[in-house]
C-alpha cells in the first residue's frame, strides 16, 4: 500500500540534501526548506514542497500568482490524500511510470528529455511524480466510488441534443499570428525566435515579434486577427487554443517550412451558429517564381478574375492538369498550414501565403465550401460519456469541498 505522505525515496533524498547542505555551511537554508508552512489536519506542506509545485507551474507556463496556485493545489492534494488514505487507495510503479512517460509525450519529449527540462529549471522528477499520482488515484478514486451513483437515460441524451441543436451561440476566438519562415537552412535559428516568442505574455511584445519576423501581411498590424469561430480552426489545434487564457502564446507548431505561433486576445460567444465542418472543399493554383514581385502580381491578378472555385478552372486552361487541385477533406487530414489559412477565410476568399517546392512555387489557396452535410448524425456513446464525466466532475467537486469545509488548515 502506497504512503500519502512523503515516499520513502522522498524522505532519503532530503535527508541526503540536508547532510551535504550541513557539510557546505548551509545547513540553516536546507532545513528551512522543510519548514512546515501550512498545516492540513495532522499532515504538513513544506516551503520545499511549496517552491518546487511553484516551479512546475512556471514550467506549465500556468498564468497567475504561482505561488497562491501552488499553495491551493496542494492543500487540494492534501485533503485528497487523507480521503484516498482511508480507502486504502494506491496506483502500481509501472501505472504511474507509463501515465509519467505519457505525460512527456504530450509535450513531445521523452520522459528523460522532460526530466532534463525539469532539472534545468530547479524541479525534482518526485515533484512532478507526486502531482502525476494524485491526479491518476483521484481520477480512478472518484469514477469507482461514483459510478454507481450516475445513470445517464435516453432521455437525459435527447435533452442534450435538443440542447445542442437549439444553441444560438458559438464560440468565436481573436488571435494574433506568427508565422517563422522556416526552411532547411534556417531550421535552427527560426526554432530557437520561436521558443522565446511562446514564452511572451505582453500583447505589444508579440506585435513586435510579429512586424519583425512574421512571413504573413497580417505583419503589418501586428499579426492581429479578427473574431474567428472556433470550428473554423483545425480540429487537433481547437482544444489548445480554448485552453490558452487571455496574453498566453501556444508553443511552437510546426508546418512544412515554418513555424506558426499564435497569442490569445479574447474568447466569445457569438450569435451566430455554426457547426464544425465534416468536410472542407479548397482549391490550390500553382504560381511559378514563389513569392517573388511576379509571383505575387500574378496572384493578385488572379485575384481579380475568379469569385468562385469554378473560375479558377478558366484560369488554368491550357496549362498543365497538375497546376491546379481541387480537393475535398476532412478538416483532420488537412496540412497545418493550409489549414490556418483556410481557417481565415470564408468561400470565396483567397490567400497567396504559402509556398511549395522551397518556395520556388506560389500556394494561390481559395475556399470552395465548408461541408456540413451529413452532420445530423449524432454519437450518442459519446454524448453519454461527456454527461457522466461532467456528473463525475461535479460530484468529485463537491466531495472536496466537504473535505475542505471539514479540515482544520493552519498557514
Amino acid at each position: 500500500m502506497m504512503s500519502f505522505g512523503m515516499r520513502k525515496g522522498q524522505v532519503l533524498a532530503a535527508v541526503a540534501a540536508i547532510v551535504i547542505a550541513l557539510g557546505s555551511g548551509q545547513g540553516a537554508a536546507a532545513q528551512g526548506q522543510l519548514t512546515p508552512v501550512i498545516s492540513i489536519n495532522d499532515r504538513v506542506i513544506t516551503q520545499y514542497e511549496l517552491s518546487q509545485r511553484a516551479r512546475l507551474l512556471n514550467v506549465f507556463r500556468t498564468p497567475g500568482d504561482v505561488t497562491e496556485l501552488a499553495r491551493e493545489a496542494l492543500i487540494e492534494d492534501r485533503l485528497k490524500q487523507q480521503e484516498l488514505a482511508r480507502f486504502g487507495v494506491s496506483v502500481p510503479e509501472e501505472v504511474l511510470q507509463q501515465e509519467l512517460e505519457a505525460f512527456a509525450g504530450r509535450a513531445n519529449m521523452t520522459l528523460p528529455q522532460f526530466t532534463q527540462v525539469l532539472s534545468q529549471n530547479g524541479v525534482d522528477i518526485s515533484t512532478l511524480s507526486d502531482f502525476v499520482e494524485i491526479g491518476i488515484l483521484w481520477r480512478d478514486f472518484v469514477r469507482s466510488r461514483f459510478n454507481r451513483q450516475v445513470t445517464i437515460t435516453d432521455a437525459d441524451i435527447e435533452r442534450a441534443i435538443a440542447q445542442r441543436g437549439n444553441a444560438p451561440t458559438q464560440i468565436e476566438v481573436l488571435l494574433s499570428e506568427i508565422i517563422i519562415a522556416a526552411p532547411p537552412n534556417r531550421a535552427a535559428a527560426a526554432r530557437s525566435a520561436a521558443d522565446q516568442i511562446s514564452r511572451m505574455r505582453s500583447f505589444s511584445d508579440f506585435e513586435s515579434a510579429a512586424r519583425q519576423v512574421s512571413a504573413l501581411p497580417s505583419r503589418e498590424n501586428g499579426g492581429r486577427l479578427s473574431w474567428v469561430p472556433i470550428t473554423n480552426y483545425p480540429p487537433q489545434l481547437r482544444g489548445l487554443l480554448l485552453d490558452l487564457q487571455n496574453g498566453e502564446v501556444t508553443e511552437p507548431i510546426e508546418i512544412p517550412n515554418g513555424i506558426a505561433l499564435f497569442q490569445k486576445r479574447g474568447q466569445r460567444e457569438a450569435n451566430r451558429a455554426n457547426q464544425a465542418p465534416l468536410s472542407i472543399e479548397y482549391a490550390t493554383y500553382y504560381i511559378p517564381g514563389g513569392q517573388s514581385d511576379a509571383g505575387l502580381r500574378q496572384a493578385a491578378e488572379v485575384r481579380d478574375q475568379v469569385d468562385t472555385c469554378d473560375d479558377l478552372y478558366g484560369v488554368a486552361r491550357n496549362q498543365p492538369t497538375e497546376v491546379l487541385d481541387r480537393i475535398t477533406e476532412a478538416p483532420s487530414a488537412i496540412s497545418n498550414d493550409v489549414a490556418l489559412e483556410l481557417a481565415r477565410l470564408d468561400p470565396g476568399e483567397v490567400s497567396y501565403n504559402l509556398t511549395r517546392d522551397n518556395g520556388e512555387t506560389l500556394v494561390f489557396l481559395m475556399l470552395c465550401a465548408r461541408n456540413n452535410a451529413g452532420a445530423g448524425t449524432t454519437d450518442r456513446d459519446a454524448i453519454s460519456n461527456q454527461l457522466r464525466s461532467q456528473r463525475l466532475g461535479a460530484l468529485a467537486d463537491a466531495l472536496l469541498e466537504d473535505l475542505r469545509a471539514s479540515a482544520v488548515i493552519r498557514p
